[in-house]
């Protein structure tokens, strides 16, 4: 059975291919990632990962299509991805020293029928300077990641727990 990851998530891909799933392709849903401030964190990511596993799955009908989403939540606002810099230096600085969730949720299609889950993990921040805030946003790597950051990075070395 063809098997798509519905992402282009480097991350992702890597976490299949821990898994043992080395025969895949890579399809990313095109559509456009709306954060619904009226969803809870937890229906938002299902809904993200569903509408992504919709797309693809709507022209790949026979395969087993994988797809997923992540957001960070605190003091209520939902964190995705930032647009430009000013925006993830923001959210480092709202996260340092702080606690926060993050959320993923995963859609997986097979044979006509879709399963949709998530899952929360809680992570605190150490505090941050802005002087590391500006040199881990120097590495790009939290252009594409949820809160603006990416804990199998570099942003590792951001958690404190």
């Amino acid at each position: 059975m063809k098997i798509i990851l519905a992402s282009q998530s480097p991350r992702r891909r890597e976490l299949l291919e821990r898994m043992g799933i080395s025969q895949f392709e890579v399809i990313p849903a095109e559509g456009e990632e709306i954060i619904e401030p009226a969803l809870t964190p937890a229906e938002l990511v299902e809904m993200l990962s569903q509408r992504k596993c919709a797309e693809v799955a709507a022209a790949h009908p026979e395969a087993l299509i994988i797809a997923a989403d992540t957001v960070v939540s605190i003091d209520g606002r939902i964190l995705g991805k930032p647009q430009n810099k000013t925006e993830a230096a923001d959210m480092l600085a709202a996260l340092s020293g702080r606690e926060h969730v993050v959320y993923s949720g995963l859609t997986v299609f097979c044979g006509g029928e879709t399963v949709t889950e998530h899952e929360a993990a809680s992570v605190r921040f150490r505090p941050l300077t802005g002087v590391e805030i500006k040199r881990y946003i120097a590495t790009g790597e939290p252009m594409d990641k949820a809160g603006a950051y990416g804990i199998q990075g570099y942003g590792s070395v951001l958690v404190e727990g």
